[in-house]
């Protein structure tokens, strides 16, 4: 019997993990966690490439969690995640199914497979106001300096940018009280995908998702009151498109800027994994172009080798 309490499952964007994911839950008693630090937001659906669809496996609807649970406009963190992970893994765990955690933002799968011990870090408004007039690739110099944990993937905005450092400063000046956290037994599975596949697939989903409404999925967001700063803070699709839609970037060079914007985005995810892998994590990396049936077998095999 395995003595893993969770299954892991991460990858670059467009490496196909969530219907590798929907098809090990589909066969087994598993439930997936969400840690995408996008997908959490309602209405955002295209641009975040929740593709609910892959939920669906054989006409079986399978669990997810962590999808559509805050408003857009507003700024989910890393320690809202931990809380929400906690109470979903719970009940999971509660109910004698198997937490699967699927997503690519390294830094919340990271937060959970190591323990962090996070807390909410407030807005500092003199430490904003100092690095106002600074470029991102400015900002992203002075984060590069800190010794903690930050989101390097997510930080392609300068506020962004600002609120990590914000965030290194606070962890900086403050004494954590440290608030308890299990230890997670966890099976690490990533998705290998070479490079030149991920990156034909990143600009194949790219334009399908034009073609089905990303750009009036913005216009719709703006028109329920989000604001060009809202939207732009979210970064990639949000940023590129709303630049567009208030005329500051022609279609063709918005295109143009987005996808090599995707591919310097999947290149730093796995640089992240990288570095998981280099802080001790053990990932388990299976080829992403075995058939749907063979990375699931591979998955249950490693699985039923416990830990």
């Amino acid at each position: 019997m395995s003595t893993y309490n969770m299954i892991t499952l991460l990858g670059p964007t467009a490496s196909g993990k969530t219907s590798v994911a929907a098809a090990y839950a589909a066969v087994t008693d598993a439930e997936i966690i969400s840690a995408d630090s996008r997908q959490v937001y309602r209405a955002m659906d295209i641009g975040t490439g929740k593709d609910l669809a892959d939920y669906v496996v054989d006409g079986k609807q399978v669990p997810y969690h962590l999808i559509d649970i805050a408003e857009p406009g507003y700024k989910y963190n890393v320690f809202e995640f931990q809380r929400d992970f906690l109470q979903v893994y719970d009940d999971v765990t509660a109910r004698g199914r198997l937490p699967l955690l699927c997503g690519g933002t390294g830094l919340y799968i990271e937060s959970v497979l190591r323990s962090y011990r996070l807390v909410p870090v407030p807005e500092n408004a003199e430490l904003r106001a100092s690095l106002a007039d600074k470029s991102l690739v400015e900002l992203t110099e002075i984060l590069s300096g800190y010794k903690r944990l930050h989101n390097t993937t997510d930080v392609d905005t300068a506020k962004r940018a600002i609120r990590a450092i914000e965030i290194e400063e606070y962890y900086q000046e403050h004494k954590i009280d440290e608030r308890p956290f299990p230890k997670m037994n966890s099976l690490v599975v990533g998705i290998d995908v070479d490079r030149e596949v991920r990156r034909e697939r990143i600009s194949r989903r790219l334009h399908m998702r034009l073609e089905e409404g990303m750009v009036d999925e913005v216009r719709t967001l703006m028109a329920r009151g989000l604001t060009e700063e809202d939207l732009i803070y979210y970064g990639l699709e949000y940023k590129f498109l709303t630049l567009y839609i208030i005329g500051e970037l022609s279609y063709n060079e918005m295109v143009r800027q987005l996808e090599i914007a995707i591919h310097q985005f999947a290149k730093r995810q796995m640089t992240w994994f990288r570095g998981m892998e280099r802080r001790g994590i053990t990932i388990h990396w299976i080829d992403g172009t075995l058939s749907m049936a063979e990375k699931v077998s591979r998955i249950q095999e490693l699985y039923a080798q416990g830990g």
